[in-house]
């Protein structure tokens, strides 16, 4: 594989501490299987909507901020859109950071995690594994997508030993049941592989791009959850013996 390997991406950004340790060069693919009813980004949906590049171009784009994200104990996280869409270029993305002394993390829904090559995952040195809700029928609803590729991929991971950081993002009236979350902090809990679990709270920041992409916004009249419920959803996990940020 050569850095002429092409794929489709939608932008790239600095961000700090919400993207993996430190500052991250953040790079976004385009294209995702998932239509999650809470996205943030629509604009990244569709593979042809987005800008094709080469890794060698990519690289030399993060080689402008490599020193300064090292400095400040970062690296670069592959996001999207789902990156595992093109695992081709997103593999050989992470392989090239690696190799360039970067940490690498990767931020997926886990759906396609049977598109990871062991050899992308020993190149990946953080998972942010999204788990979007515990019960299948929200996870259908919510999605539109499976859970059980997701649960599959994070015992897989597991197995592996490759350090995961959880991500569940709260949105009330659906993934604030109390049993499904508990349920979810269980199965969390027996991945010894997992370093953290985030619970995000639900925001409507994304709701202007739908708007611009003429899409309705399925949660427009769905509210961010209050600090009460966000506490004991954090407390559910926290009580499991697991570090929650």
């Amino acid at each position: 594989m050569t850095g002429s390997t092409t794929g489709r991406i939608h932008s790239w950004d600095l961000s700090t501490g919400v993207d993996g340790p430190g500052t991250r060069f953040v790079l976004f693919v385009s294209g995702c299987p998932l239509r999650c009813l809470y996205c943030a980004n629509p604009d990244t949906w569709h593979m042809r909507d987005g800008r094709e590049t080469t890794v060698d171009e990519v690289m030399a784009e993060i080689e402008k901020y490599r020193a300064f994200v090292t400095t400040a104990g970062g690296g670069m996280t592959i996001t999207g859109g789902e990156p595992l869409l093109q695992p081709a270029f997103t593999g050989e993305v992470l392989r090239r950071c690696k190799e360039a002394g970067l940490h690498t993390a990767l931020d997926t829904s886990g759906l396609l995690g049977s598109r990871a090559t062991d050899e992308l995952l020993a190149d990946t040195d953080l998972v942010l594994l999204d788990i979007k809700a515990f019960d299948v029928g929200t996870y259908r609803n919510l999605t539109g997508g499976r859970l059980a590729p997701t649960l599959g991929f994070a015992t897989r991971l597991d197995r592996l030993g490759a350090a995961m950081w959880i991500r569940y993002v709260l949105v009330p009236g659906w993934t604030d049941d109390p049993q499904a979350a508990d349920a979810l902090a269980g199965f969390v809990a027996g991945l010894e592989a997992v370093e953290r679990v985030d619970v995000l709270p639900f925001h409507r920041l994304g709701a202007p791009k739908y708007e611009s992409l003429g899409i309705p916004f399925p949660l427009k009249d769905t509210p961010t959850p209050e600090p009460e419920l966000v506490e004991r959803v954090r407390a559910q996990f926290r009580d499991r013996g697991l570090k929650v940020y």
